[in-house]
C-alpha cells in the first residue's frame, strides 16, 4: 500500500531522511520508534505531503503522492491523520468538529454525517461527549474526538504522530485502546510512538530510525528480544533502565 524508494529530505544542511527504502502492506501495523530527532515524525509527514521530498519517490496504492499535478487535498482526504497536538476546532463541538470535512468534502447530508459521527463517537467512548466543545474535554478525550474526526472521511490508512506524547500519564491508555481496536479491525496504520508496549503488542512491524536511516526492521519479537543493530541494542537498553545513568 506504501512504497518508498530512496528518499532524501533535508532541512537546510541538515538531512532529516536518509535514502529511506520501506514498505508497508495493506492492514499492516507499523510502529516506528528511535531517539528524538530521528526522522520518525518527519518521514510520516511526508506520507501526506505535509513535508516535501528533495529526491526519492513515495507510492501510496501505486500512485506517485510527490507528482505534479496531484490534487492535495483529494489525496489528503484519504489519508488520516492524528497529531500530538489534537488540533480541534475550539469553536466546534466533538460532533461538529466529525462532521465538517465529510459534508464539504465527501458531499454527505448533514444527516447522513451526524449519524456517522454520533457512531464514531460512539466507538471511541464519547458519544456523551458529542456536544462539548474540546476546552470542556480531557486530553484524552480530545484525542478520541481527533481520531473520530479522522476515521469521519473513511481513509484506507491513518497515520499517528506520536498520538499520546501531550497527554498525562493516565490518560494514554484511554487513547491505545480505540487505537489497538482499529488494529483489530484491519486497519492500515503507520504509528510514530514512544509507546513500547503498544509496538511489543500491536505493530506486525517495528521500524528504528536513527540520524534519519532506517537502522533496523523486524517482527516486534525480533526487535525486542534480539535487535542486531548496535543503536537499536543501546536504544532498547536505556529505555529499560533509565536510571542506570543516574
Amino acid at each position: 500500500m506504501i512504497k518508498f524508494e530512496n528518499v532524501n529530505k533535508w532541512f537546510g544542511n541538515y538531512q532529516a531522511l536518509v535514502d529511506v527504502n520501506e514498505s508497508v502492506d495493506k492492514g499492516d501495523v507499523v510502529v516506528v520508534c528511535g531517539p528524538s530527532g530521528s526522522g520518525k515524525s518527519t518521514m510520516i509527514r511526508t506520507l501526506n505531503r505535509l513535508e516535501p521530498i528533495h529526491s526519492g519517490r513515495i507510492a501510496i496504492d501505486g500512485q506517485d503522492i510527490h507528482a505534479h499535478g496531484l490534487d492535495v487535498n483529494t489525496f489528503r482526504s484519504r489519508i488520516g491523520f492524528v497529531f500530538q497536538q489534537f488540533n480541534l476546532f475550539p469553536h466546534l463541538t466533538a460532533l461538529d468538529n466529525c462532521t465538517l470535512a465529510p459534508i464539504h468534502l465527501r458531499g454527505l447530508s448533514k444527516a447522513h454525517a451526524r449519524e456517522q459521527a454520533l457512531s464514531l463517537l460512539d466507538r471511541v467512548g464519547l458519544a456523551h461527549k458529542a456536544n462539548a466543545h474540546p476546552t470542556e474535554l480531557s486530553g484524552g478525550q480530545q484525542q478520541r474526538v481527533a481520531i473520530a474526526r479522522a476515521l469521519a472521511m473513511e481513509p484506507p490508512l491513518m497515520l499517528f504522530d506520536e498520538p499520546t506524547s501531550a497527554l498525562d500519564p493516565e490518560m494514554v491508555g484511554e487513547v491505545l485502546t480505540v487505537m489497538k481496536a482499529l488494529a483489530r479491525d484491519g486497519m492500515t496504520m503507520v504509528v510514530v510512538t514512544h509507546e513500547m508496549g503498544f509496538a511489543r503488542d500491536v505493530a506486525d512491524r517495528v521500524l528504528f530510525m536513527d540520524a534519519g536511516k532506517v537502522l533496523e526492521r523486524g517482527e516486534p519479537h525480533e526487535f525486542f528480544n534480539a535487535p542486531q543493530h548496535p543503536r537499536a541494542q543501546q536504544f532498547l537498553s536505556d529505555i529499560r533502565s533509565p536510571f542506570a545513568t543516574v
